[in-house]
Protein backbone atom coordinates (compact mmCIF):
# COMPACT_ATOMS: atom_id res chain seq x y z
CA UNK A 1 0.00 0.00 0.00
CA UNK A 2 2.66 2.21 0.82
CA UNK A 3 4.69 1.58 -2.33
CA UNK A 4 1.93 2.26 -3.73
CA UNK A 5 0.96 5.71 -2.37
CA UNK A 6 5.04 6.48 -3.15
CA UNK A 7 4.40 5.54 -6.46
CA UNK A 8 1.41 8.04 -6.98
CA UNK A 9 3.29 11.02 -5.33
CA UNK A 10 6.25 10.65 -8.03
CA UNK A 11 4.30 10.82 -10.87
CA UNK A 12 2.82 13.73 -9.74
CA UNK A 13 5.59 15.33 -9.09
CA UNK A 14 7.09 14.42 -12.16
CA UNK A 15 3.62 15.79 -13.79
CA UNK A 16 4.35 18.98 -11.82
CA UNK A 17 7.69 19.45 -12.80
CA UNK A 18 6.98 18.84 -16.55
CA UNK A 19 3.81 21.15 -16.27
CA UNK A 20 6.05 23.74 -15.05
CA UNK A 21 8.94 23.29 -17.22
CA UNK A 22 6.65 23.94 -20.19
CA UNK A 23 5.29 27.16 -18.25
CA UNK A 24 8.98 27.92 -18.36
CA UNK A 25 9.45 27.17 -22.15
CA UNK A 26 6.20 29.34 -23.35
CA UNK A 27 7.08 31.99 -21.26
CA UNK A 28 10.77 32.44 -22.63
CA UNK A 29 9.18 31.43 -25.92
CA UNK A 30 7.07 34.62 -25.57
CA UNK A 31 9.80 36.74 -24.54
CA UNK A 32 12.06 35.42 -27.70
CA UNK A 33 8.94 36.27 -29.81
CA UNK A 34 8.84 39.65 -28.35
CA UNK A 35 12.12 40.58 -28.92
CA UNK A 36 12.35 39.20 -32.71
CA UNK A 37 9.40 41.70 -33.20
CA UNK A 38 10.44 44.06 -35.93
CA UNK A 39 7.10 46.23 -35.60
CA UNK A 40 7.97 49.69 -35.47
CA UNK A 41 6.44 53.29 -35.65
CA UNK A 42 8.73 56.37 -36.93
CA UNK A 43 6.80 59.62 -36.55
CA UNK A 44 7.15 63.02 -38.47
CA UNK A 45 5.58 66.19 -39.37
CA UNK A 46 3.51 65.72 -42.65
CA UNK A 47 4.98 67.03 -45.88
CA UNK A 48 8.75 66.61 -47.07
CA UNK A 49 10.14 64.90 -43.54
CA UNK A 50 7.22 62.16 -43.90
CA UNK A 51 7.78 61.46 -47.42
CA UNK A 52 11.45 61.15 -46.41
CA UNK A 53 10.48 58.66 -44.24
CA UNK A 54 8.72 57.18 -46.71
CA UNK A 55 10.84 57.14 -49.67
CA UNK A 56 14.14 57.15 -47.88
CA UNK A 57 14.21 55.28 -44.83
CA UNK A 58 11.35 53.02 -44.48
CA UNK A 59 12.60 51.14 -47.59
CA UNK A 60 16.13 50.40 -45.87
CA UNK A 61 14.44 49.36 -42.96
CA UNK A 62 11.90 46.77 -44.69
CA UNK A 63 15.01 45.10 -46.30
CA UNK A 64 16.58 44.58 -42.73
CA UNK A 65 13.39 42.99 -42.00
CA UNK A 66 11.29 45.46 -40.32
CA UNK A 67 7.67 46.60 -40.65
CA UNK A 68 7.37 50.32 -40.38
CA UNK A 69 4.42 52.14 -39.57
CA UNK A 70 4.42 56.20 -40.16
CA UNK A 71 2.71 58.32 -38.31
CA UNK A 72 2.03 61.90 -38.93
CA UNK A 73 1.84 64.87 -36.94
CA UNK A 74 0.91 68.63 -37.49
CA UNK A 75 2.50 70.22 -34.75
CA UNK A 76 6.27 70.13 -32.90
CA UNK A 77 5.01 69.03 -29.81
CA UNK A 78 3.22 65.87 -30.33
CA UNK A 79 6.14 64.34 -31.96
CA UNK A 80 8.03 64.33 -28.79
CA UNK A 81 5.25 63.47 -26.49
CA UNK A 82 4.91 60.40 -28.25
CA UNK A 83 8.16 59.43 -28.61
CA UNK A 84 9.29 60.16 -25.01
CA UNK A 85 6.09 58.28 -23.97
CA UNK A 86 7.06 55.08 -26.32
CA UNK A 87 4.07 55.53 -28.60
CA UNK A 88 7.01 56.09 -31.19
CA UNK A 89 9.85 54.70 -31.88
CA UNK A 90 11.92 57.69 -33.39
CA UNK A 91 10.85 60.62 -35.36
CA UNK A 92 11.95 63.21 -37.67
CA UNK A 93 10.83 66.90 -37.97
CA UNK A 94 13.06 69.01 -35.36
CA UNK A 95 16.40 70.27 -35.63
CA UNK A 96 19.03 69.44 -32.41
CA UNK A 97 18.61 73.33 -30.64
CA UNK A 98 15.03 72.58 -30.91
CA UNK A 99 15.31 69.11 -29.50
CA UNK A 100 17.53 69.86 -26.13
CA UNK A 101 15.47 72.87 -25.95
CA UNK A 102 12.30 71.44 -25.93
CA UNK A 103 13.95 68.24 -23.73
CA UNK A 104 15.15 70.71 -21.33
CA UNK A 105 11.75 72.16 -20.62
CA UNK A 106 9.94 69.36 -20.64
CA UNK A 107 11.89 67.41 -18.45
CA UNK A 108 12.32 64.51 -21.27
CA UNK A 109 15.29 62.45 -22.22
CA UNK A 110 15.93 62.45 -25.80
CA UNK A 111 18.92 61.61 -28.22
CA UNK A 112 19.78 63.38 -32.03
CA UNK A 113 20.80 60.09 -33.55
CA UNK A 114 21.92 61.34 -37.32
CA UNK A 115 21.39 64.90 -38.68
CA UNK A 116 19.71 64.20 -42.57
CA UNK A 117 19.24 66.29 -45.41
CA UNK A 118 17.03 69.96 -44.71
CA UNK A 119 15.32 72.38 -46.46
CA UNK A 120 17.10 75.62 -46.26
CA UNK A 121 16.03 78.87 -45.55
CA UNK A 122 16.03 80.90 -48.69
CA UNK A 123 15.69 84.27 -49.85
CA UNK A 124 12.87 84.62 -52.74
CA UNK A 125 11.74 88.05 -54.45
CA UNK A 126 9.12 88.50 -56.87
CA UNK A 127 10.64 91.90 -57.48
CA UNK A 128 14.30 91.08 -58.16
CA UNK A 129 15.92 88.71 -60.52
CA UNK A 130 19.17 88.08 -58.57
CA UNK A 131 20.93 89.48 -55.15
CA UNK A 132 23.10 91.97 -57.98
CA UNK A 133 19.83 93.58 -58.41
CA UNK A 134 18.81 94.47 -55.16
CA UNK A 135 18.09 98.44 -54.52
CA UNK A 136 18.78 100.37 -51.85
CA UNK A 137 16.10 100.62 -48.91
CA UNK A 138 14.45 97.24 -50.54
CA UNK A 139 12.02 95.90 -47.81
CA UNK A 140 13.01 92.11 -46.15
CA UNK A 141 10.40 89.62 -44.41
CA UNK A 142 11.86 87.75 -42.16
CA UNK A 143 10.51 85.40 -39.16
CA UNK A 144 9.83 87.08 -35.97
CA UNK A 145 11.30 84.32 -33.52
CA UNK A 146 14.84 84.86 -32.55
CA UNK A 147 16.45 81.61 -34.08
CA UNK A 148 14.79 81.49 -37.58
CA UNK A 149 15.67 85.24 -37.33
CA UNK A 150 19.33 84.69 -37.15
CA UNK A 151 19.01 82.27 -39.80
CA UNK A 152 17.58 84.88 -41.72
CA UNK A 153 20.06 87.60 -40.73
CA UNK A 154 23.21 85.27 -41.57
CA UNK A 155 21.85 84.30 -45.16
CA UNK A 156 21.80 87.89 -45.96
CA UNK A 157 25.55 88.20 -44.45
CA UNK A 158 26.53 85.44 -46.59
CA UNK A 159 24.65 86.77 -49.95
CA UNK A 160 26.86 90.18 -48.75
CA UNK A 161 24.16 92.45 -48.30
CA UNK A 162 24.98 93.03 -44.61
CA UNK A 163 27.68 92.54 -42.33
CA UNK A 164 27.32 91.06 -38.73
CA UNK A 165 29.44 92.09 -35.65
CA UNK A 166 32.90 89.82 -35.57
CA UNK A 167 31.73 88.83 -31.65
CA UNK A 168 28.13 88.40 -32.33
CA UNK A 169 26.86 84.35 -31.21
CA UNK A 170 26.21 82.97 -35.25
CA UNK A 171 23.32 81.27 -33.31
CA UNK A 172 21.44 83.92 -31.49
CA UNK A 173 22.50 86.71 -34.31
CA UNK A 174 19.83 89.70 -34.12
CA UNK A 175 19.17 93.22 -35.82
CA UNK A 176 21.51 94.69 -33.10
CA UNK A 177 23.90 92.56 -34.43
CA UNK A 178 24.18 94.37 -37.65
CA UNK A 179 27.69 96.24 -38.04
CA UNK A 180 26.61 97.40 -41.97
CA UNK A 181 23.69 97.88 -43.47
CA UNK A 182 24.96 98.11 -47.10
CA UNK A 183 21.96 98.19 -49.16
CA UNK A 184 19.61 100.23 -46.19
CA UNK A 185 17.25 97.13 -45.89
CA UNK A 186 14.21 97.94 -44.08
CA UNK A 187 13.32 94.42 -41.99
CA UNK A 188 9.85 93.67 -41.10
CA UNK A 189 9.52 90.54 -38.86
CA UNK A 190 6.43 88.09 -39.44
CA UNK A 191 5.21 85.02 -38.12
CA UNK A 192 7.42 82.55 -39.83
CA UNK A 193 3.73 81.08 -41.66
CA UNK A 194 3.19 84.04 -43.19
CA UNK A 195 6.59 84.25 -45.11
CA UNK A 196 5.92 82.57 -47.91
CA UNK A 197 2.70 85.11 -48.66
CA UNK A 198 5.47 88.20 -47.80
CA UNK A 199 6.99 86.96 -51.48
CA UNK A 200 4.10 89.10 -53.08
CA UNK A 201 4.25 92.46 -50.89
CA UNK A 202 7.99 92.40 -49.52
CA UNK A 203 10.85 93.34 -52.33
CA UNK A 204 12.48 90.15 -50.32
CA UNK A 205 11.69 87.49 -48.03
CA UNK A 206 13.78 85.23 -45.84
CA UNK A 207 11.50 81.80 -45.96
CA UNK A 208 12.35 78.72 -43.90
CA UNK A 209 12.75 75.41 -46.09
CA UNK A 210 10.00 73.41 -44.67
CA UNK A 211 7.43 76.44 -45.04
CA UNK A 212 8.23 76.90 -48.51
CA UNK A 213 7.74 73.56 -49.38
CA UNK A 214 4.24 73.89 -47.60
CA UNK A 215 3.56 76.47 -49.73
CA UNK A 216 4.25 74.78 -53.19
CA UNK A 217 7.32 77.18 -53.97
CA UNK A 218 10.73 75.19 -55.64
CA UNK A 219 13.79 75.59 -53.34
CA UNK A 220 16.02 76.33 -55.96
CA UNK A 221 13.48 79.60 -57.11
CA UNK A 222 15.30 81.76 -54.04
CA UNK A 223 18.00 84.35 -55.08
CA UNK A 224 20.04 82.64 -52.84
CA UNK A 225 19.81 79.74 -50.47
CA UNK A 226 21.11 79.44 -46.55
CA UNK A 227 24.41 77.72 -45.65
CA UNK A 228 22.85 75.96 -43.19
CA UNK A 229 24.64 75.18 -39.93
CA UNK A 230 24.46 71.74 -39.06
CA UNK A 231 22.51 72.41 -35.45
CA UNK A 232 19.83 73.81 -37.64
CA UNK A 233 19.76 70.50 -40.03
CA UNK A 234 16.77 68.53 -38.93
CA UNK A 235 17.94 64.73 -36.59
CA UNK A 236 16.27 60.91 -36.12
CA UNK A 237 15.84 61.01 -32.32
CA UNK A 238 15.19 58.65 -30.33
CA UNK A 239 14.89 58.54 -26.08
CA UNK A 240 18.51 58.26 -24.92
CA UNK A 241 17.67 54.93 -23.35
CA UNK A 242 17.64 53.67 -26.84
CA UNK A 243 20.72 55.30 -28.71
CA UNK A 244 22.53 52.21 -28.92
CA UNK A 245 19.75 49.83 -29.75
CA UNK A 246 20.09 47.66 -32.88
CA UNK A 247 17.13 49.83 -34.25
CA UNK A 248 18.90 52.74 -33.92
CA UNK A 249 22.35 51.16 -35.02
CA UNK A 250 19.97 50.15 -38.27
CA UNK A 251 18.65 53.17 -38.71
CA UNK A 252 21.70 54.98 -38.89
CA UNK A 253 22.99 52.59 -41.34
CA UNK A 254 20.31 53.33 -43.86
CA UNK A 255 20.58 56.85 -43.39
CA UNK A 256 24.45 56.55 -44.06
CA UNK A 257 23.79 53.90 -47.02
CA UNK A 258 24.06 54.74 -50.62
CA UNK A 259 20.63 53.94 -51.70
CA UNK A 260 19.24 56.62 -48.55
CA UNK A 261 21.30 59.30 -50.47
CA UNK A 262 20.70 58.68 -53.95
CA UNK A 263 16.53 59.09 -53.34
CA UNK A 264 17.36 62.46 -51.95
CA UNK A 265 19.95 63.72 -55.26
CA UNK A 266 16.99 62.38 -57.19
CA UNK A 267 13.67 63.69 -54.74
CA UNK A 268 14.53 66.26 -52.56
CA UNK A 269 16.64 68.87 -54.82
CA UNK A 270 17.87 71.64 -52.87
CA UNK A 271 18.01 70.00 -49.54
CA UNK A 272 20.99 71.18 -47.71
CA UNK A 273 22.86 67.78 -46.60
CA UNK A 274 25.05 67.20 -43.07
CA UNK A 275 28.85 67.82 -43.60
CA UNK A 276 29.27 64.60 -42.63
CA UNK A 277 27.62 63.16 -45.60
CA UNK A 278 30.37 65.65 -47.89
CA UNK A 279 33.10 63.58 -46.37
Amino acid sequence: MKKWLTSILLLCVVFALAACGNSEDKTASGKEKAAESKDIKIGATAGPYSDMVTKAIKPGLEKKGYKVEIVEFSDYIQPNKALNNGDIDANLFQHTIYLQNFAKENNMDLTALISVPTAPMGIYSNTFKSIKDVKDGATVTLPNDPTNAARALNTLRDAGLITIKADADPLKVSEKDIAENKKNLKFQPIEAGQLPRSVESADLAAVPGNFALAAKMNLLDALTLENMADNYRNIVAVKTSNKDSQLSKDIKAVVESADFEKVIDDQFKGFGKPSWMKK
